[in-house]
């Protein structure tokens, strides 16, 4: 059997599984190139008080901005086309970004605003690289559920493989690790134009309303939902401090006498990437998990595992081999904290929600975790660390480069001490979900 083409009809539908491949591995991949070690290059420049900002941005444009791009998709430009443009226009301001962070003055205002604009054009196209996925995906005959996941942990391996190169090609304290992000994203950009052609379907098109999820908001005069949805943003609230914080921390020893050159200080990206790694092997335990459990323990179990997360970063250091072992014990706890959270959510919402409002219900779990969870605990977590951190580090003090062995260990503390806060506050998340979430479970087969 043949295509009109002349291609043979498996291997064209192979071609575009891989093509689609290709798109997820780049989609990620040039997050992944800067958002681990951001924080990094930022306390390095002297911003380290600033960096919840970065992270807070992202939180905040995803409010918005992917809602009015899938409405542009929906009515006037094809889905793969937007996206291409999307990625290009968050390129050129990603490329702008590290032209501003690359000056020996940093104009810091001019930074960032490129930089929000780079991920206010980026992160709509998360969703809309998964709505061009499933659209290819259905005109060719897949079944999305069976083929998409596997094209979509390439997109897990290629931020992992980001991760790596930012690390060992040595620019994870750089402003070129937004130059390389760049770079990936206009490849992307280009590519994406040429996809197979996604047609716009103005009948079925959403209003604003539908598409920031709105409608649903009806669901919080259901006791049990607004709860789950509530403390769905208290959970969000974790998602990017380790994103933000982890990698100046495990670099930061590098500054403290008696503590420098360490292969962890030097390589906080490569193992930070061990929490992507477990990340990806954690969603093939989601299933039995949720049979077996049902959401409420598995929810419990993720704000348990968050609080290990938090707690094994403030007892680790990257310089002794105790240290290192439980700095790796918090990467591979990551997977269960957020695999258990952010896909056992999701599929708790489609599985609770009327078939009618399901796709909005998700846009509300998305608003209040990605959205207003991340953002606020973006700016709570710093405002946290730069009370019992960055207070203490004067570079005025340093001698030689380094921090003496006092100031040292004041700021280890407080480094320590943060950690410690952000595990009490996941526990006291879990105790309180655990009193106030009814939800009765039966074990299947």
């Amino acid at each position: 059997m043949c295509c009109p083409m002349g291609k043979p009809f498996g291997v064209k539908l192979m071609n575009i599984k891989i093509r689609l491949t290709v798109m997820n591995f780049l989609q990620f991949g040039l997050w992944g190139a800067y958002l681990t070690s951001m924080g990094a290059f930022l306390a390095g420049a002297g911003f380290g008080s600033k960096i919840g900002l970065f992270y807070a941005a992202q939180g905040f444009v995803s409010i918005f901005m992917p809602a009015i791009i899938g409405i542009v998709a929906d009515r006037w430009v094809p889905a793969q086309k937007l996206l291409g443009l999307c990625h290009l226009i968050a390129a050129a301001t990603m490329a702008m970004a590290g032209y501003a962070g690359a000056q020996t003055n940093i104009n810091f205002g001019l930074m960032f605003t490129f930089y929000t604009i780079s991920v206010a054009f980026y992160m709509p196209t998360i969703a809309l690289s998964n709505s061009v996925a499933y659209t290819v995906l259905r005109q060719n005959n897949f079944d999305t559920v069976k083929v998409f996941p596997p094209i979509r942990v390439f997109g897990t391996v290629g931020f992992i493989c980001a991760m790596l190169i930012t690390n060992f090609a040595g620019f994870q304290t750089s402003y070129t690790q937004w130059y390389f992000s760049a770079v990936l994203g206009f490849i992307l950009g280009v590519y994406c134009f040429t996809l197979p052609n996604c047609p716009t379907n103005k009948e079925k098109a959403k209003t604003l309303v539908e598409a920031l999820g709105l409608k649903a908001f009806a669901l919080f005069k259901e006791k049990q939902m607004a709860i789950f949805f509530i403390f769905s943003m208290l959970l969000g609230m974790m998602l990017q401090i380790t994103n933000g914080f982890a990698n100046p921390f495990i670099t930061g020893f590098n500054e403290l006498a008696g503590y420098t050159g360490s292969w962890g200080a030097n390589n906080a990206n490569a193992l930070i990437s061990l929490s992507q790694i477990s990340e990806t092997l954690c969603i093939l335990l989601i299933p039995f998990a949720l049979k077996r459990f049902g959401i409420k323990k598995v929810m419990l179990i993720s704000m348990v595992a968050w609080m290990l997360r938090f707690g094994l970063l403030g007892l680790g250091n990257p310089t002794t081999v105790t240290g290192v072992t439980l700095l790796v014990t918090s990467m591979i706890v990551y997977g269960v904290a957020f695999d258990f959270f952010n896909i056992s959510g999701s599929l708790y919402v489609d599985q609770e929600t009327d078939p009618s409002i399901r796709s909005s219900a998700q846009g509300v779990f998305m608003l209040m975790t990605n959205g207003f969870g991340a953002a606020i605990g973006s700016l709570a977590a710093q405002k946290v660390i730069n009370t019992l951190v960055y207070a203490r580090m004067n570079p005025a003090d340093m001698v030689n480069g380094l921090y003496p062995s006092p100031i040292a260990q004041q700021i280890m503390s407080g480094w320590s001490n943060s950690w410690f806060i952000f595990a009490g506050f996941a526990l006291a998340v879990a105790v309180l979900f655990a009193i106030c979430f009814k939800y009765k479970h039966v074990p299947q087969n």
